[in-house]
Order: C-alpha cells, then structure tokens, then sequence
C-alpha cells in the first residue's frame, strides 16, 4: 500500500503579529516591535506558556518587515516564499544566464537615486535611559509641474538602417523621452524621531525617502546620527554608568549613607559602614543603562569616591590623639605608580 504524506507550510500574517498594516513604513514597524517585544518579553511573562512562542513570531516579523529584500518577496509569495527566497524571476535569463540576448524582454534599469542626507542629532543622556519623541522641522524639495517638457530616460539604443537590397547597417544613436517639466519646491514637513531607551552614540535613525530627491528617479534616504550630549553627572561606557562621590575624611572614615538622583529622577541608596579610601569604587547592579535590544536589561553603575580633606592645621595635641586613635606607624613607600602604562 502507497502512502502518501502531505506537508503543509502554515503562513504567519507578519503584519497583524507586529499590528501594522501592509503599507507601514520601516519606522512605524520598528516603533511597533520594540513596544510589543516589551509586553511580550518571556522575562515578564514568565508564567504564559505561549510568551517564548509569541516572542519569537515579533521576532520573526520584525526581522522580514524592517528588510526591504525580504519584505518584497514576503509580500508576493509569503513566508513560504522566504524559505525558497525569490526564484520567479526570467527562466530564460536563468537559464541561458546573462550573455546579453535579452531572452524574455525584462532588461530592467537601475532606477537612478538622490544623494542620502546625514545629520547629527543631539540628544541627553536622560533621554537616552527614558526614552522621548523629538520633532525635527524638514523643508525638503517636492517636485511641482512647470510648464514645457524636459528630456529624460535618455539611453543608447540599436538603430538598423536599410542601405540597399540586402544591406543594412547597425548604429547607437541616443534616445530621450520627452517628458512634463518639473521645479522643485521646498515644503515643510514634521517628522517625529523616537529616541528609544538605550540607543547608542553614533547609532543611525533613518527616515525612508525623505533625502535630496532626483529628477527622474527616487529620493535618497534622510539619516540622523545620535549624538550623546556630554552630562555633568555620569559618563556612559556601553551599558554601564560612571560617576564620582567626593566624601569628607569623617564619612571615609566612620562611615556615612546617601542617595544619587539617577537619570530619571529615582533615588540609587549607597551606604558604607566600614573605612573609604580615596579611589574605592562600589558596584550597583541593574543601575546603568537599559539595553537597546532588551530594555529589561541594564547595565551597572559603578561609583568612585574621592576623599576631601581638612585644610588648615592640627595642634600637636591633636596629632598625638589622631596618631592613639588610628594605631598606625609612619609609612612612606616609593614606587612606579605607572608601571604597564
């Protein structure tokens, strides 16, 4: 007895997971994945049985969704048509391979571009760990009718002349379409930059076909570059936050407690019970910066203490109790402090 095995491949709707609709820009899909991957992390659903498996679809969407290659084909063959990628192009030039006979007629020009525009954008540190919305005013170029006609497309082509019975000669001339006049005209638009919780110095925020435009071709991309204002507080290392505490000689010596406004306003408590030397540095854990890719993860904030102290002078007095008090001998060692440096 033949059997006969069926194998069927269940399309995932990529769109309704990410909750978008199919004519969403790569911005709005990003914006949509980061917000769902929060709520769906299995690290805050640890009692959902489905939250590896919903996790792991927002993954799956977002990575065809945000790439342009992969979106095409997704949206003309499906997530089937992925996992073949695309080969429903010209048989015959497949075939044949690309010897110039032009077997199939679908010679396709690439379509000319305008010029990407970068710009830097700086924002603070506090919205780098919250997070923020910030509107950019652009006046880009938008091409309006004019009046006459302009020559465009313009390309070499094969001319074959007949110069008697059975003669014939073959020439390039150059062919131009004749095409409605254009002028470019600035206009305002508002475009609105997410700043995304943990987002790095350097990282690119691009905006789809919002750069210099071409006449006769697509617009180039508009790019903001992220760049980290410096703060007074805390420097940024990758994930992790550093900063300094300047103690007095009494708090490095008997001890003290005190809280550090962080970035977003709430209370880091640090308390030490035991002696402070200048250069002690303590480790607080899940208090640096939120992870880009996984904001429920967050680097350290380590802190260095420096030590002030006393001006002015000691009685001799004084120094006999202070030298009764600590029990310690004179000491003074010479060494290469910057030895491996």
């Amino acid at each position: 007895m033949a059997i006969i095995l069926y194998c069927f491949f269940f399309s995932r709707d990529f769109y309704s997971i990410l909750g978008v609709s199919k004519s969403a820009n790569t911005n709005q899909i990003k914006r949509a994945y980061r917000k769902l991957a929060k709520e769906h992390h299995p690290d805050k659903n640890k009692d959902d049985p489905d939250a590896e498996r919903r996790f792991q679809d927002l993954g799956a969407a977002y990575e065809v969704l945000s790439d342009a290659d992969k979106r095409k084909i997704y949206d003309r063959h499906g997530e089937e048509g992925l996992s073949k990628s695309d080969t429903h192009g010209d048989p015959f030039s497949s075939f044949f391979g690309d010897f110039g006979f032009g077997f199939g007629g679908n010679q396709e020009q690439e379509t000319p571009r305008g010029g990407d525009v970068l710009m830097d954008l700086e924002v603070t540190l506090e919205e780098l760990y919250s997070g923020n919305f910030v509107e950019v005013i652009r006046y880009k170029p938008v091409a309006k009718p004019a009046k006459g006609t302009r020559k465009c497309n313009c390309r070499n082509e094969m001319v074959t002349t007949q110069l008697g019975p059975g003669r014939f000669q073959m020439s390039q001339q150059q062919v131009c379409d004749e095409c409605p006049n254009v002028r470019f005209v600035p206009e305002e638009r508002i475009l609105e930059i997410e700043i995304e919780p943990g987002m790095r110095d350097g990282q690119i925020y691009p905006f789809v076909a919002e750069g210099e435009p071409h006449i006769d071709g697509e617009p180039g991309d508009l790019k903001f570059k992220i760049k980290q204002a410096k703060h007074k507080k805390f420097e940024r290392r990758g994930d992790d936050l550093y900063t300094n505490v300047t103690i007095s000689l009494v708090d490095a010596m008997v001890g003290f407690e005190m809280e550090i406004n962080h970035l977003d306003n709430h209370r880091v408590h640090v308390s030490r019970d035991k002696i402070t030397w200048p250069g002690a540095r303590l480790r607080k854990s899940g208090e640096g910066m939120p992870n880009y890719e996984n904001n429920n993860v967050k680097g350290a904030l380590y802190i260095t203490f420096d030590v002030e102290f006393p001006k002015g002078s000691l009685t001799e007095e004084q120094r006999q109790a202070l030298k009764e008090l600590l029990g310690q001998e004179s000491k003074q060692t010479v060494y290469n402090g910057l030895q491996g440096f």
